[in-house]
């Protein structure tokens, strides 16, 4: 039977455990997200560095709040970490 003692310092550790899982979860953080409008003029957000990130809306300011939301839920889903990418430029390309 574990002692007093270190059933205390079992919990202190959890609570430490909790405190650092919740820091990390604030911290603050840059994301690239893409917007395109799709052929019924829905403008569509997605962010590459999250898996399956991605919400749409009718106007660009309806879409900005969504945005932040999806995100904030991806990360709290997201069992890795982000993929850490460097914005470099967008290219559309023709093809015949």
């Amino acid at each position: 039977m574990p002692s007093v003692t270190s059933e205390r310092v079992i919990r202190e550790v959890v609570m430490q455990a909790k405190k650092t899982v919740k820091k990390h979860r604030r911290e603050e953080r840059t994301f690239t997200v893409l917007i395109e409008q799709d052929e019924d003029g829905y403008y569509v957000a997605s962010v590459p560095a999250l898996k399956s990130c991605y919400t749409q809306a009718r106007s660009v300011e309806a879409l900005y709040p969504r945005i932040r939301e999806v995100i904030a839920l991806c990360l709290e889903l997201e069992e890795e970490e982000p993929v850490t990418m460097r914005f470099i430029g967008v290219q559309q390309l023709r093809l015949n």
